[in-house]
């Protein structure tokens, strides 16, 4: 049964009516207030143009380090954690595509799970774990005659305490794209690799790999958006320290209009953000899907 345009365009209206009202009208609106003084509690304070632009990217003055700053932390914390939530992930999936069916279906539920967890519950749990007085894993060094770590209160321990918690809370959500990923792949494949004599590194690298590349460039595009716009778990569980080292761009925003009361700059970094971030992505996306040159 043919669908009429009309019918197909009412069932795209809603996603469009949506678009519009939750993205759309917000970015404009934080692209508009970005060229003005505007403070949360007195409003307009008139046109500046890119001045707020000018002074985040301009040395000698506190937005600029303090953007800077925590941009250099983000960015950081995006290659720290990207090996761990994108090629840890795929191998618990290649583990999991080769256990029997039930237990497969259990260990999937597992890795899971956790991705159903709040971040302020996830980030509870982590900080009385890596906590310096009383941890749960400090304990356990003392158990063993070991000195205690003061995990939150220096580096790299810090980004260590934020690491795992980000893996441990997300790395499930990359594992179940690669699963259904491998599930898609055709088991003839493998199969005539194996009558060409290929190992099981050759069968991965010339015939899973190739099959699921498309959804590895979206694993490791989404999984760099997330890492881009961490927040829950420095603010919970470093709480921006030790001296500012795990400030993360989202919270320099917050604390610029919320703190200081300075919504214009705040949305100028904010908008300064999202540049990046498409910057970033456009880079993954001309290099995950460029052309084989010797095909």
């Amino acid at each position: 049964m043919k669908i009429s345009k009309t019918v197909s365009s009412l069932m795209f209206l809603p996603f469009l009516l949506f678009f519009i009202l939750f993205w759309m009208i917000p970015f404009l609106y934080g692209l508009y207030v970005s060229f003005h003084s505007w403070t949360v509690s007195g409003g307009n304070g008139g046109f500046v143009g890119l001045d707020n632009y000018i002074r985040i990217l301009s040395p000698g003055n506190m937005y600029h380090d303090s953007f800077m700053n925590a941009l250099g932390n983000t960015l950081y914390f995006v290659v720290i954690s990207l090996v761990p939530l994108v090629v840890f992930a795929l191998l618990l999936a290649l583990l999991i595509e080769n256990i029997p069916g039930k237990l497969k279906v259990f260990f999937r539920t597992v890795f899971f799970i956790s991705y159903a967890v709040s971040v302020t519950a996830v980030s509870a749990i982590f900080k009385w774990l890596f906590t310096g007085n009383g941890g749960y894993i400090n304990n356990v060094l003392q158990g063993f005659g070991l000195d205690s770590i003061g995990w939150l209160n220096n580096q790299p321990y810090a980004w260590i305490a934020v690491l795992a918690a980000t893996v441990w809370w997300t790395i499930g959500y990359n594992m179940i794209l690669f699963v259904n990923a491998l599930d898609e792949v055709d088991d003839s494949l493998y199969e005539a690799a194996s009558l060409d004599g290929a190992n099981a590194w050759q069968r991965f690298w010339n015939v899973t790999f190739p099959s699921i590349k498309g959804v590895f460039v979206f694993v490791t595009i989404i999984t760099v958006i997330a890492s881009f716009n961490l927040y829950g778990q420095t603010l919970l569980i470093t709480e921006g320290g030790p001296a500012r080292s795990t400030m993360s761009l989202t919270m320099i925003i917050q604390n610029t209009i919320f703190s200081q009361n300075n919504l214009g700059m705040g949305s100028a970094m904010a908008i300064l953000m999202g540049i990046i971030m498409v910057f970033i992505t456009l880079v993954q996306f001309l290099i995950g899907f460029r052309k084989d040159d010797n095909a």
